[in-house]
């Protein structure tokens, strides 16, 4: 009897260990930092950029659709008639790492762009409460004019933006932009070279594969006075592979000097662009 009950014990004491072990595997697993994930499905906002970068090794292409404004009315079949269209090549050097390549059809506009992600939100033993991916650009205008001679350094013109963004929820993401642009030559009836603003965007998820997205920049200071704030709202679509952002903006240009600086149409007034961006994604390195 005394044989059994000393088994008894030992098995006890055995479960209790391991008991206590699994419970200190599982407090530690619930303290490991984890990286927060998709706070915006795509790499784009709307026209501006998010945090989003794609992992090492993918490459995205990007068609952005821009068609006429639909005050046009049916004759124009609500700026169906017109279109604007940018192609980009985009790829990840690294999970931080991200540059791209475009031309648009607004212009005559050849851009590149690289991103570097700063700072990952993150949960559990680091809590890191937001993400910041720092973006710069430049672009160069190669409509001809025949009127002016200009160098190629005149054409050119680079933006700078620090992204900054939460995920407050599984269903909504903030993000705020502090952005500089800067224009090497300008026309006459410009007042400034360089343009500073604040852009604000954000998403709320409404199912597993499409959300509500808006983004918004005031223009603290403007190269030219005319100009308006670029204003968009759209919905995304996921769908595999796919991105697909339909959008509704009073932007013409897709790329940031453009929309940030040459925006002049009126919102409010129905100066409205429909529009899309359609991304697919390739694992062209393991």
């Amino acid at each position: 009897m005394k044989y059994l009950i000393l088994v008894l014990i030992l098995v006890s004491s055995s479960a209790f260990a391991q008991d206590d072990l699994l419970s200190l595997v599982e407090d530690e697993q619930s303290e490991e930092a984890t990286i927060v994930e998709a706070t915006f499905k795509g790499t784009r906002v709307i026209n501006g950029h998010s945090i989003e970068t794609r992992k090492k090794g993918v490459m995205d292409f990007i068609i952005s659709h821009r068609f006429g404004t639909i005050d046009g009315g049916s004759y124009e079949l609500f700026g169906l008639d017109n279109a604007t269209v940018r192609f980009g090549l985009e790829y990840a050097l690294s999970d931080r790492l991200y540059i791209g390549l475009g031309r648009s059809s607004f212009e005559k506009t050849y851009d590149g762009f690289v991103k570097f992600r700063l700072l990952r939100q993150m949960n559990g033993s680091t809590n890191t409460p937001i993400s910041i991916t720092w973006f710069s650009s430049m672009s160069v205008k190669t409509l001809r004019n025949p009127e002016l001679d200009l160098g190629f350094t005149d054409k050119l013109a680079n933006t700078h933006q620090l992204l900054i963004a939460r995920k407050l929820s599984s269903s909504v993401s903030m993000q705020v932009m502090p952005t500089w642009v800067h224009k090497n030559l300008i026309a006459e009836d410009d007042i400034n070279n360089d343009a500073f603003g604040l852009g604000i965007g954000g998403r709320v998820k409404l199912s597993q594969r499409v959300a509500l997205v808006a983004e918004y920049y005031y223009m603290t200071q403007k190269i030219n006075n005319s100009a308006f704030n670029p204003i968009a709202v759209g919905v995304d679509i996921e769908t595999g592979g796919h991105v697909f952002q339909l959008q509704f903006t009073n932007a013409t240009a897709m790329v940031p000097k453009g929309f940030l600086t040459e925006t002049n149409n009126d919102f409010f007034d129905g100066e409205i662009h429909f529009g899309f961006n359609i991304s697919r994604t390739f694992q062209i390195k393991e």
